[in-house]
């Protein structure tokens, strides 16, 4: 038998649909409606929200309808009406999203040449159910505040399978940064970063989305951190999360400084630029020296999307300090995913973590 959930002014009103092989009713002769694995609405013109509000028909999302690096040019937006959540899944009114380099690289078609125009934008978002199918409500209800990383974030509702929604105390777009941003720098230094106390990490972009997790989770690990930025002001910053040797590469020479500061190397390096500061963390590993590429935002809006990089001579270099490259795409730790939330989580909430967040306040441009 196959049960239904209707949302009407903020009360559950449960439908059940017989299902099962057709034919006749043995007390009843009536043959037995066909199965229905959706909310069904014909009960009523529109969903109501935990608030009493009408859930509109109609919503704004941005669709990618060509392929580009300039995600201007890959993106329109579109009016499209407002889905309806299956069994499973929640309908999330969204309230923040978050944009990171990742959606570059999917508009651009680099993460899976495979999936081909139009297809939704966005991963990350933050907001309330709204409405819900019967198998999801014996976790959710509606007006919960949950979270999610799943494609087709950048519209104002979304439908989310309840059993990858990650709930949250409160919308909070601090929390948006955990799932992308703060989850790689948690998994892939616990992974692959290997980190023991008294260790030097280098972290690039250390003010960045993920670069800033990277500096405190190493800290956190008992570890001297150096972090690169571009201004004094967010060396400032990273001093303000225990980054322990910011270094402003606009006015100091990063290759120098690490030469002449670090001589031994460094243990462990937090990549995410690629091209040439690819090529000097290689150069700056110690013995044993463990460099993980998260990412090479450098040649992202670039035609190839690559930044040019010299690695002639990369193997001799490894080779002759035993050091390793290693790469990490966060989809293929999702095993790790949840551990590293719910910490995270628990750390943000004790004050332990703090999440910078770009609003789009300083951008010139703001808005499609």
């Amino acid at each position: 038998m196959s049960s239904l959930l209707l949302v009407r002014n903020g009360r559950r009103a449960v439908s059940v649909i017989g299902g099962g092989r057709r034919g006749t009713d043995a007390l009843s002769g009536v043959h037995p409606a066909a199965r229905r694995t959706i909310i069904d609405l014909s009960y009523s013109a529109h969903f109501m929200d935990f608030q009493g509000s009408s859930i509109p028909s109609s919503m704004k999302k941005l669709v990618v309808n060509k392929l580009s690096p300039n995600f201007r040019e890959a993106v329109a937006m579109q009016t499209v009406a407002v889905p309806t959540p299956g069994d499973a899944d929640l309908l999330v009114r969204n309230r923040f999203v978050g944009v990171n380099a990742s959606d570059i690289n999917y508009t651009s078609g680099r993460y899976d040449p495979s999936v081909k125009p139009p297809f939704d934008a966005g991963f990350e978002g933050i907001g309330e159910v709204v409405g819900l199918g019967l198998s999801a409500s014996s976790r959710f209800t509606v007006g919960d505040m949950v979270a999610y990383f799943t494609s087709g974030a950048f519209s104002e509702y979304t439908v989310v399978k309840a059993k990858e929604s990650i709930p949250v105390p409160a919308v909070k777009p601090e929390f948006l940064t955990l799932l992308v941003s703060g989850a790689t720098a948690y998994i892939a230094l616990k992974r692959l970063g290997d980190l023991k106390e008294g260790e030097t990490v280098l972290v690039t972009a250390a003010a960045g989305g993920t670069g800033q997790f990277a500096v405190q989770f190493a800290k956190r690990a008992g570890c001297h951190v150096i972090g690169t930025c571009s201004s004094n002001e967010k060396a400032g910053f990273l001093k303000s999360i225990g980054c322990d040797r910011p270094i402003n590469y606009a006015s100091e020479d990063l290759a120098k400084t690490l030469k002449k500061e670090y001589p031994k190397g460094v243990d462990v390096v937090y990549e995410s630029v690629g091209g040439s500061v690819l090529e000097l963390a290689v150069k700056s590993l110690a013995t044993k020296g463990r460099l993980i590429v998260i990412g090479f935002i450098s040649g992202y809006q670039s035609a190839s999307g690559f930044p040019p990089f010299r690695g002639d001579t990369l193997p001799v270099r490894l080779l002759q300090k035993s050091a390793s490259v290693r790469g990490f795409f966060l989809p293929h730790f999702f095993s790790d995913y949840r551990e590293a939330l719910g910490s995270m989580m628990q750390m943000f909430a004790k004050g332990e973590l703090q999440c910078e967040v770009d609003c789009g306040d300083l951008s010139e441009e703001r808005g499609l």
